[in-house]
């Protein structure tokens, strides 16, 4: 997959079959538009392109700062090209290209950079100033321009439209079972190694303090996890287990992310960790000893391990 964040300086791309969206989690509703994207490039030996926004547009539009995401732009880039797509258009998304008429939208951003063979989207799409760009006008100015317009079935765009909300509802209330199904994979998550205060090994429970990597990433409820990860320049894969959380027993005062690695004594300092949450184990709770924590941990570790033999 070619990837493209310049868009004065795109290809020709050849009869581009097109759609248009945020695609956050990459989630098995977005996975249904990408195989209907695939099927209509298929018809017409033409190239499936997505176009996507950086940064999201509700930041910008609505100015949503504190919106947190499902996927760093990264993620998201490597997801789609999993799926076998010929091109990724990244725009980056500003107040004047928000405030482009609907009309100039199809016109000098649609036509004149992708000129597209088929563009499809869904019947409520809403583009160009004030979201009042519609599927009618694409429709109407469609044969003027040359491509045709295909609609995204509405229980499909349904999907598409209620799942990101619900994924990040639901891993900020726990439920990462319920996001993973969702999502069709498990949440990833990353972050630099940092210098922590080495508590967990005085029980036996040596940790990695994480920095998440990208400030909009959406960071899930506090509790503990079973994990699997890499490190940076590391092929292997190992399992672990998470703790999101402020340390109640040990009187914690900031929210820390925490990583215990099985069988695993190095010092990565400085690394890069890159985890899949597969399950949730627990709610953080504060124990009445560090014996009590120390026990619980070991009951953690076998928990995760059973979980993750299925992985």
């Amino acid at each position: 997959m070619q990837v493209h964040s310049d868009i004065s300086r795109l290809p020709e791309f050849q009869r581009a079959v097109v759609t248009i969206g945020t695609f956050d989690g990459v989630h098995l509703g977005h996975q249904q538009i990408i195989r209907q994207l695939r099927a209509e490039a298929a018809a017409i030996a033409g190239e499936t392109v997505i176009i996507t926004f950086h940064p999201h547009p509700r930041k910008v539009v609505k100015s949503e700062s504190e919106l947190r995401l499902l996927n760093t732009l990264d993620e998201k880039t490597a997801l789609l090209a999993a799926h076998g797509l010929d091109h990724l258009v990244i725009v980056p998304f500003t107040g004047s290209f928000a405030s482009l008429s609907p009309e100039a939208y199809v016109r000098e951003f649609l036509v004149a950079r992708f000129r597209p063979a088929v563009l499809i989207i869904g019947f409520d799409h809403r583009f160009g100033k004030d979201r009042a760009g519609d599927y009618e006008l694409l429709e109407k100015m469609a044969p003027a321009h040359g491509f045709r317009v295909r609609e995204i079935p509405e229980h499909v765009l349904h999907t598409v439209k209620i799942s990101s909300t619900h994924i990040r509802n639901n891993l900020l209330q726990g439920k990462l079972g319920e996001a993973n199904d969702s999502l069709g994979y498990a949440y990833p998550f990353s972050g630099l190694v940092v210098e922590g205060d080495r508590r967990g090994r005085t029980i036996g429970f040596p940790t990695a303090n994480l920095q998440p990597g990208d400030p909009e990433k959406l960071v899930p409820a506090d509790g503990v996890y079973a994990v699997t990860l890499t490190i940076s320049g590391r092929s292997h894969a190992y399992r672990g287990m998470m703790n999101i959380g402020y340390r109640p027993t040990v009187d914690g005062k900031k929210r820390t992310l925490e990583v215990h690695i099985f069988n695993f004594a190095d010092t990565i300092y400085g690394e890069t960790l890159s985890l899949q949450l597969h399950a949730y184990l627990r709610p953080e709770k504060r124990f009445g000893s560090l014996e009590e924590l120390r026990a619980q941990l070991a009951t953690d570790q076998l928990n995760a391990t059973k979980v993750l033999t299925h992985v």
